[in-house]
C-alpha cells in the first residue's frame, strides 16, 4: 500500500498541524472549558480524517464504501486496478 497518497493529503496535514499548534499553546494557558471544547473539536476532526483515509483505501482496492462516506459516488476516482490486483495476489499467496 502506498502510504504517500494518504500522508500527503491536505486533511491529514491540516489536522496534524492544528493539533501541534494547540499542543504548543497549551503550555501558555490554563485549561478552561473553551480549550476543552477546542480539543474535543480537534479529536472529532482527526477521527473524521482517519475515517476518510480508510474509505479511500477501501475504494482504491475495489471494496464498497459506506453510504455516509464523503467519497460515496466517487469511488472510481480512487480505484486502481493494478493495486487491487496486487492485493488479490497477496491474499492468494497467503492461502
Amino acid at each position: 500500500m502506498a502510504l504517500r497518497k494518504y500522508l500527503t493529503g491536505t486533511g491529514l496535514i491540516g489536522t496534524l498541524s492544528t493539533g501541534y499548534s494547540m499542543l504548543r499553546s497549551a503550555n501558555d494557558q490554563r485549561f478552561t472549558w473553551r480549550s476543552g471544547l477546542a480539543w474535543l473539536s480537534w479529536g472529532i476532526t482527526f477521527a473524521l480524517t482517519i475515517g476518510t483515509i480508510l474509505d479511500i483505501h477501501k475504494a482504491s482496492v475495489g471494496r464498497e464504501v459506506p453510504q455516509d462516506s464523503p467519497i460515496k459516488g466517487k469511488e472510481k476516482k480512487y480505484f486502481s486496478a493494478i493495486e487491487a490486483e496486487k492485493r488479490a495476489q497477496r491474499l492468494a499467496a497467503r492461502r
